[in-house]
């Protein structure tokens, strides 16, 4: 874990978002260091998903700024669409999600990354049969192929079933194994917290908590 903004690779500072004249949260403050996990929770409309939104680029914030030290080309965000392409084949979305980056990755290797998710058999079939936890583990696989320095998922486990809910929580530690560092929304949070390094919670328009998760699973247990 990171132990100074210097070695952070993104650093929030006081970032307020604004709907019209509708306040969603203010004053928001993290930052999040190479390799380590965040963990965002929250009730339903506390402005999870906005403020990665604004994390990401994807919305500007009305106050306050966000710093990413790390290119583009090495950020990745999975939400819950996966924006997979319904009639091309597992292995043609990868194929073309690798030409998006400047990659032409081989069938030996797009297959064996259609392996570690557990889809090397339906390679050939189309993506607009799959289930949404084969989808979402084709998402993962397209992570695999770029290998970014920062991952955000919104949510990226709602809807899946046991074996891909696992197989996700797993490759989220291997990703911070890697280096990688991983913002993460989830709704499971008293099952995710033991994997995360660090807790941003929302509510009631501020932070309610930010610090090492294993302070805040105490501060649930003390409830």
């Amino acid at each position: 874990m990171t132990d100074g903004v210097s070695k952070s690779i993104m650093v929030v500072k006081r970032v307020a978002k604004f709907y019209g004249s509708k306040l969603v949260f203010k004053e928001v403050s993290c930052d999040v260091g190479p390799g380590e996990i965040l963990l965002m929770a929250g009730p339903n409309g506390a402005g999870k998903s906005t403020l990665m939104n604004i994390m990401v680029g994807l919305s500007r914030a009305s106050a306050g700024d966000v710093r990413l030290d790390v290119e583009p080309e090495d950020v990745v965000y999975l939400g819950h669409a996966t924006f997979i392409y319904p009639g091309l084949s597992a292995l043609d979305n990868l194929r073309f999600w690798g030409s998006m980056y400047g990659l032409k990755p081989s069938r030996d290797e797009l297959s064996v990354l259609l392996k570690r998710v557990g889809l090397e058999r339906v390679a050939e079939e189309k993506a607009g049969s799959f289930s949404r936890g084969m989808a979402q583990r084709l998402n993962l696989a397209r992570v695999y192929l770029v290998e970014p320095k920062l991952i955000f998922l919104d949510e990226p486990g709602t809807g899946l079933d046991p074996r891909s809910l696992a197989l996700l929580r797993r490759e989220i530690t291997s990703f911070r194994s890697k280096g990688t560092s991983v913002v993460w929304i989830s709704h499971h949070v008293s099952e995710d917290v033991a994997l995360a390094d660090k807790v941003l919670a929302l509510s009631g328009r501020r932070v309610e908590y930010f610090g090492p998760a294993s302070e805040y699973v105490l501060e649930v247990e003390a409830c």
